[in-house]
Parts: C-alpha cells; structure tokens; sequence
C-alpha cells in the first residue's frame, strides 16, 4: 500500500458514496484531513469517524471494508471523543469538504485534531501542528485556550497531563521561533 493522497482520498469518498447509499456523516482525522488542507506529509491511512442512522451501521460497514481491500487503503474508525477530551463546540468548527452521494464528508474540528497529535507527541505529530500553525488553519492563541480546557480531563482519557503539558510546550516553543 502506497501513500494517501488527495487525489486518493477523493477517489475513496466518490467510490464509497456509490457503494454506501446511505445518508450519514463522515468526519477525516489526522493525516488524510492534512492532506486535504496542503499537507506535504505522507500519511499510509485513511482515520475517520462517522455519525450514521443505526439501522445502516452495517451496511457501511460492509462497503467500507470492501472499498478498502480493493483500492489497497489503510482504513480506521477513530472515535476520538474516546482518546482525548473534546474542546467545546468541536462539532461546530467542523469544515465541509464535499456531499458524496448522501454522505457529507467533513474534516473533524482541527483543534480537536491538534490537541490529539499534540497528547500523542509523536516528531510527525507535532509536525502536523506545525503545519496547522504555519498555514494559519489554527491559531496557538485559541489552541491554548482548548488546551486548558480539555487538561483538567486529560487522566479520564489516559493521558498523562505532564506529558501532554510538555508536548503543548514544545509547540509553543516552536510556534515562537518562527
């Protein structure tokens, strides 16, 4: 399996509208929400969640799995609600990438995504902050503000605090030598 691109991502979402004729809502994390906004960074997966009608939940399922085995992607549920608490009104930052069939397909709250790289605190994943920064698809002032919201739940998600503190920091260090 090669690297995820945009042309890639699009391609998946048009086949998975034709496959999936249900209506529901797909939210791209990580990398290939990245990758949407510019990103020259390789991603190898495609990390999603979505918001579905139970009754259709395993007929997506099933499309998305064999969509996935053919076109040869790395693809994985994320429900990132459960990794890492969610700033308020994440739902509300959420930025429209386009109606497939009768799924919208949205890129998650890019705050949530940065607060989530950021407690992981892997070089890429600050990397991917950075680019955020860099590009102006954040802003360190309000990233700071959904840091100290979300830090006092940080232990109900499994994330040390002191580690995820002194990830933060290492973002504000590099977002000032710019």
């Amino acid at each position: 399996m090669g690297p995820v691109t945009l042309q890639g991502v699009r391609l998946f979402l048009q086949r998975l509208s034709e496959r999936y004729a249900g209506a529901g809502e797909f939210y791209l994390l990580g990398g290939s929400a990245l990758c949407l906004l510019g990103s020259s960074r390789e991603t190898r997966d495609i990390d999603y969640t979505v918001e579905l009608p139970p009754h259709t939940r395993a007929e997506f399922e099933q499309a998305l799995s064999q969509l996935a085995n053919e076109m040869q992607l790395d693809v994985e549920h994320v429900p990132l609600a459960e990794f890492i608490p969610l700033p308020p009104r994440a739902r509300e930052r959420r930025r429209m990438v386009g109606r497939f069939g009768q799924l919208d397909v949205y890129l998650f709250d890019l705050y949530s995504i940065a607060l989530s790289k950021i407690a992981r605190g892997f070089e890429a994943d600050l990397e991917d902050v950075m680019f955020m920064l860099n590009e102006r698809l954040i802003d360190l002032s309000e990233l700071e503000k959904h840091f100290d919201l979300i830090i006092p739940r940080a232990l109900q998600s499994d994330i040390d605090p002191e580690e995820f503190r002194g990830y933060f920091q290492e973002i504000r260090r590099r977002a000032t030598r710019r």
